[in-house]
């Protein structure tokens, strides 16, 4: 009888937890390059339209349209010819050709309205305005780095080709070469390197952009280059990039089953060059077989790659996940479909007066942060151990608000550590919850944090506005990157985690001022939309970053509103019976602040 009244609210009535309606695409045009160690959903196509053509559109609006494609689509030296195809012969130097002194830049926007166009002028003079949000700059390392640019309107003018009256050119127009996230999707692939922590004993993710139209063998040339020239700006602090001096020389070679790198490496020995076997098996998913080292003409090292990403993992990646929710003021497993199932890994008697929760694996520990509350102010209290966990300590430190803690897996488990947000401010603690102010140079109140599962980076909500940065634990010691922040359609943005290895889920208000659910990737690429018109704002949001291997559908999330929890796969209120373990007569609240533990 329950589930058929949340069926029915779904179809459109008010939602106990105040959700007006919800939605997930049901599949998106997005295809996976290779298998990484967690989902990679937002991964871009590997199969190219053809790159557009003057002649195609016209149409002032979709000749432009296109324009905006074609700076992506192809090889990147081309970039510019491509686009100053669709100039006429007097706006030629507005758009210079390749520059002498660097590498091609692409300026990505991202359209926040259809292009507007106005009538022909007496001179034939037609005037297309596109309205944009700035993403960012395609660099040539396969980066997108901030945006440089400020600008929200740009405005292009056209006039008809020839006296027919057909066909159309640019006259006048932004002296930047521009494309769009739109085009980068349909032309590029996404491609994540790995480059190792500061303590040599996990690789971090690191994500890039390849045009699909560089053929197969040149891929392992363009991930070596990138691994020579280091890491992304925002990710550099948290990795250690290879030696100074790191060259390839010539391009790699091979096919099928046999690969051959040919490198200039300052101090190459064993150690290092073993090193660059694993990170080049995980930045080459695709590949089997044997990758052979060359330094200077002289092999010197080979990989069986296959073999290596078997045993080696990149990082790692927890149990299988359960589902688990405060109720009551206690941390009660959840019972979704045919789900994994586990109990609270805590005694009873400290497991009361709780507000939100973490719950992690390190090895053989199970490591537990509570927010708990009491005279009207929260504390964080911690527990680290086997499992159940049955010593506990409480912070000396209270305060008025605290967010959902989150654990930092990059740690050893003899040193526990992990974030949290409290009164606006972003703290540190460790397994006897002290904790510690972590400056940090953005704006506004700090009011969520998350850490990714390889445990170097982490993203954080401050002032509405969703940031990442690299976590750097050398030593044991955690410090953290300049944060970077990421452009997104969302205003206000108030939760964050991670849903997959290079992805976000983010919640916030859309451009209708709805509250809204979006995936976004680490470089604020690529936005979907995951859950509209929720009608509440998100005080609390999980997900899973395992993709669809471990028991649960890919791009798995929860979330709470308005004193409600939900879960999606598919969007579903997580009803007091979907509870575990729950005294007889203690049925009398929602669930809320969801969350996973894995």
């Amino acid at each position: 009888m329950r589930r058929r009244l949340v069926a029915v609210l779904l179809a459109g009535v008010l939602l106990p937890a105040g959700l007006v309606g919800c939605g997930i695409p049901a599949e998106t045009d997005v295809q996976v390059d290779g298998s990484v160690p967690a989902a990679e959903a937002g991964s871009l196509n590997g199969s190219p339209a053809p790159p557009p053509a003057p002649g195609d559109a016209d149409e002032p609006v979709p000749f432009i349209e296109n324009y905006l494609r074609a700076a992506a689509a192809g090889e990147r030296d081309q970039a510019y010819t491509r686009a100053r195809s669709f100039l006429a012969e007097e706006a030629r130097d507005l758009l210079p050709g390749k520059p002498q002194t660097s590498e091609v830049e692409l300026t990505v926007v991202r359209l926040r309205a259809k292009p507007e166009s106005t009538p022909a002028n007496p001179q034939g003079i037609f005037t297309v305005t596109i309205k944009v949000q700035q993403v960012g700059v395609l660099r040539a390392d396969g980066t997108l780095g901030p945006p440089g640019a400020t600008e929200t309107e740009y405005p292009f003018q056209l006039r008809r080709a020839g006296p027919t009256g057909t066909g159309l050119l640019i006259t006048e127009l932004p002296n930047v070469l521009l494309t769009t996230d739109t085009a980068l999707r349909e032309y590029y692939r996404s491609r994540t390197v790995y480059f190792w922590n500061s303590d040599l004993t996990r690789l971090v993710p690191d994500l890039r952009y390849l045009p699909s139209s560089v053929p197969a063998e040149r891929r392992v040339t363009e991930v070596v280059k990138w691994l020579a020239d280091g890491p992304s700006d925002w990710l550099s602090p948290g990795v250690t990039g290879l030696p100074d001096g790191t060259r390839p020389i010539n391009n790699a070679t091979g096919q099928d089953s046999q690969w051959e790198v040919n490198l200039t490496m300052p101090g190459a020995n064993e150690e290092r060059l073993a090193r660059l076997g694993t990170q080049l098996a995980w930045s080459l998913p695709e590949l089997t077989g044997q990758l052979d080292l060359k330094i200077q003409n002289q092999k010197r090292f080979s990989v069986d790659l296959q073999r290596e990403r078997a045993t080696r993992p990149a990082y790692p990646r927890g149990a299988p996940p359960t589902r688990f929710s405060v109720y009551d003021a206690a941390i009660h497993p959840l019972a979704i479909g045919d789900e994994r199932r586990e109990p609270v890994p805590l005694p009873a008697a400290q497991n009361r007066n709780v507000v939100s929760a973490a719950l992690a694996r390190a090895d053989d520990q199970m490591l537990a942060a509570l927010v708990v509350t009491g005279s009207g102010r929260q504390r964080l209290k911690v527990g680290t151990g086997p499992s159940p966990v049955a010593v506990f300590t409480v912070g000396p430190d209270s305060f008025r608000s605290m967010s959902r803690p989150t654990w930092l897996r990059s740690l050893a488990k003899g040193r526990p550590a992990g974030l949290v947000a409290a009164d606006g401010k972003l703290y540190r603690f460790d397994g006897t919850a002290r904790t510690s102010l972590v400056p940090l140079n953005v704006s506004g109140n700090v009011t969520a944090v998350a850490g990714s599962l390889d445990g170097h980076r982490i993203a954080l909500v401050s002032g509405g506005v969703v940031y990442v940065a690299p976590v750097n634990v050398e030593g044991g010691v955690v410090t953290l990157g300049q944060p970077r922040p990421l452009p997104t359609q969302l205003t206000g943005v108030t939760a964050v985690d991670w849903i997959t290895e290079n992805e976000l889920v983010i919640a916030g208000n859309d451009p209708d001022r709805r509250s809204a659910i979006h995936q976004l990737t680490v470089d604020g690429a690529w936005e979907p939309p995951l859950a509209s018109e929720i009608g509440a704002p998100v005080s609390q949001l999980a997900a899973y970053p395992g993709g669809g291997d471990s028991g649960l559908p890919a791009l798995s999330f929860m979330f709470e509103t308005n004193g409600g929890a939900w879960r999606n796969n598919p969007i579903d209120f997580v009803t007091p019976e979907q509870v575990l373990d729950v005294p007889a007569g203690g049925r009398s609240a929602n669930p809320t602040a969801p969350f996973f533990l894995y």
